[in-house]
């Protein structure tokens, strides 16, 4: 062995000699996880058997494996937090999590975390919590194949299922949650990915991003939450593969964009939204090769935006395709396929030998007057829609696809 690498490694060696098991059960000789961490020293292991444990504010100030066999539960009681980790290089697995104390006071948690680095939460089961993760100032972890259990009725009373705060480098990998405020809350957060969870059924949102830039988010599913997702106040984030569906409500979409700059929103399926994606105030945002599949709006500018671009897209069995406020501003919307699309191709390269363009006449007058809503699919609609779109008027004249694909695309 080269003797610098050998001098390297020497202390992780020395480490891995010298570290133990404790193990933690009813009849051991250790029957509590907070005595086992105090007997603990740095990097060795605990062993969790099966068993309930009613403890809370459990410290971990120190380097170490939790680790919970099948059956291994620690209920909190409804009092307080339960664990707290203070030490960079912890991994806790295989627990149930149980019962996290309520507080409008403070941020109770299953596990939480303050300016430490290099964790890994895996296979954790949580059940009732206030917040499941609460991970503060701390960067280079993992949260992964958790499940999350919550029981949110009312925002100003829960929780969120995985809440980051000032961190960066995270990954938060195939978890699953449901029933709490937002599923998975992102704030100040840099360079982190959020990827193949599945957040469904919270009462606000499945993904909430607040100023943080840098990030991704790929292969989720985001489905039946009070609203799918909403990135504000962020640039440079890449959205790709996911899936929002069923986010209905009077004020819900399955994405709200607002100022954003400089994003990708790609290969992403949108379906059974009330609205697809919501925009206000974002700029310089591609918006390439999605499915846009019965929303009620496949998309809605509230204003100020400028420069997105909206390129071979499916927009397929919307009520309305755009819904649009303000002038262009440099929007473009070029080689999609639209449903309603009824041009002919004489030259059959594909592409309508006539534009397209998707803002209907009653889609402005939903906007002016939401009570006409009643109106759809009625004749009425379909006259006034028609007439609008032999002499423009009201909708943006400027606003049409040049080049409307005359099949589906496949990406």
């Amino acid at each position: 062995m080269n003797r610098t690498i050998f001098i390297l490694l020497f202390p992780l060696l020395v480490n891995s000699l010298l570290a133990k098991e404790i193990v933690v059960c009813t009849t051991c000789e250790v029957t509590n996880i907070q005595e086992a961490i105090n007997r603990a020293n740095a990097h060795d292991a605990i062993i969790i058997k099966a068993g309930t444990y009613l403890e809370n504010n459990i410290t971990i100030d120190k380097p170490l494996v939790i680790k919970g066999e099948q059956g291994a539960i620690v209920d909190g009681q409804s009092k307080d937090g339960i664990f707290l980790v203070a030490a960079d290089s912890v991994t806790i697995s295989g627990l149930t999590i149980n019962n996290v104390g309520r507080s409008h006071t403070k941020d109770n948690a299953g596990i939480k975390t303050l300016n430490v680095r290099h964790f890994l939460f895996e296979n954790n089961t949580f059940n009732n919590p206030f917040f499941a993760f609460h991970i503060q100032k701390s960067k280079r972890g993992v949260i992964r194949d958790n499940i999350i259990h919550g029981n949110a009725i009312d925002e100003f009373d829960s929780g969120n299922g995985i809440h980051m705060w000032h961190c960066s480098n995270i990954e938060v990998l195939d978890n699953k949650v449901d029933h709490m405020r937002d599923g998975i809350y992102f704030e100040f957060v840099k360079h982190s990915k959020v990827e193949g969870n599945e957040s469904r059924f919270n009462i606000r949102y499945g993904l909430h991003f607040m100023f943080s830039n840098n990030d991704e988010y790929t292969h989720n599913l985001f489905e039946n939450n009070g609203a799918g997702v909403a990135v504000m106040f962020s640039k440079y984030i890449f959205m790709k593969n996911n899936t929002f569906r069923l986010n209905w409500g009077s004020a819900s979409y399955g994405l709200l964009l607002k100022e954003i700059y400089d994003a990708e929103i790609k290969h992403n399926t949108f379906e059974k939204n009330t609205i697809g994606i919501s925009a206000d105030g974002s700029t310089r945002v591609n918006v390439e090769e999605n499915d846009f599949i019965n929303n009620g709006w496949a998309i809605k500018f509230l204003g100020a935006c400028y420069s997105n671009k909206f390129l071979r897209n499916n927009f397929v069995s919307n009520s309305f395709g755009i819904a649009y406020k303000g002038t262009l501003n440099s929007n473009i919307f070029d080689k999609n396929f639209w449903s309603e699309y009824v041009g002919y191709d004489l030259n059959h390269d594909g592409t309508g030998d006539v534009p397209f363009r998707p803002v209907k006449l009653f889609s402005y007058v939903v906007n002016k007057t939401p009570e006409t809503i009643v109106l759809l699919r009625s004749l009425f609609v379909d006259i006034i829609n028609f007439s609008e779109k032999v002499s423009p008027i009201f909708t943006p004249d400027a606003l049409k696809d040049e080049h409307p694909s005359m099949k589906r695309i496949a990406w």
